[in-house]
């Protein structure tokens, strides 16, 4: 080999080292930036599992307190609605009475609830039929113990209640009738019922 073939075969070897060289360490940056984004990849993968894990967790928690209040309120209108039952059942009941007791009953009302002693009583029509003027002569004899005139009187005018009564003089009356007296007890004796229904 002569010089010029010397120097040839130097410089194409010199060329294939430093090209292996550089091949070399593109495969190893290709590596590395592979490595690297395979990295990121899998932080990103992790971070969107992660916030989807807990995007659903947080989700499922949300239906779970809806479904619960949901839960509670059925229980509440369920319970609303055994207490109104309730008071129903008790208002049929002072109307299931025997006429002698319901009579009696009714003249309590009257007596207690009279201010003047004069007022007119104002029953249903049935109620007036049956036990009118007994209602009144035992409601006049209440009033003159609590000390007040016993002049009520039964009225001839009529009312579309259920049950109970109506005093009435001149203008003013006073709602004595099973719908109103209900109504008046449920805000002070709903807990009390609440306690004997669902012990």
């Amino acid at each position: 080999m002569n010089g010029i073939e010397k120097i040839t075969a130097r410089i194409l070897s010199d060329a294939q080292a430093q090209a292996q060289a550089i091949q070399a360490e593109g495969e190893a940056r290709v590596q590395a930036i592979g490595a690297e984004y395979e990295k990121k990849a899998r932080e990103e993968y992790e971070s969107l599992t992660g916030a989807g894990t807990q995007e659903a967790e947080q989700r499922v928690q949300r239906m779970d307190r809806t479904a619960r209040l949901e839960a509670k309120k059925d229980v509440l209108a369920v319970k609303q609605e055994l207490i109104a039952a309730a008071y129903a059942q008790a208002k049929e009941r002072v109307l299931a009475l025997p006429l002698e007791e319901y009579g009696a009953f009714l003249a309590r009302l009257a007596a207690q609830a009279a201010s003047t002693g004069t007022e007119e009583v104002i029953l249903n029509e049935t109620d007036r039929a049956r036990v009118g003027r007994q209602v009144v002569e035992k409601a006049n004899a209440a009033a003159a113990d609590r000390g007040i005139p016993g002049s009520l009187t039964l009225s001839e005018a009529t009312r579309p209640i259920s049950g109970g009564l109506v005093l009435r003089q001149g203008d003013v009356e006073v709602n004595c009738t099973l719908d109103a007296l209900l109504d008046q007890v449920r805000g002070t004796m709903d807990a009390e019922v609440a306690a004997i229904l669902f012990r």
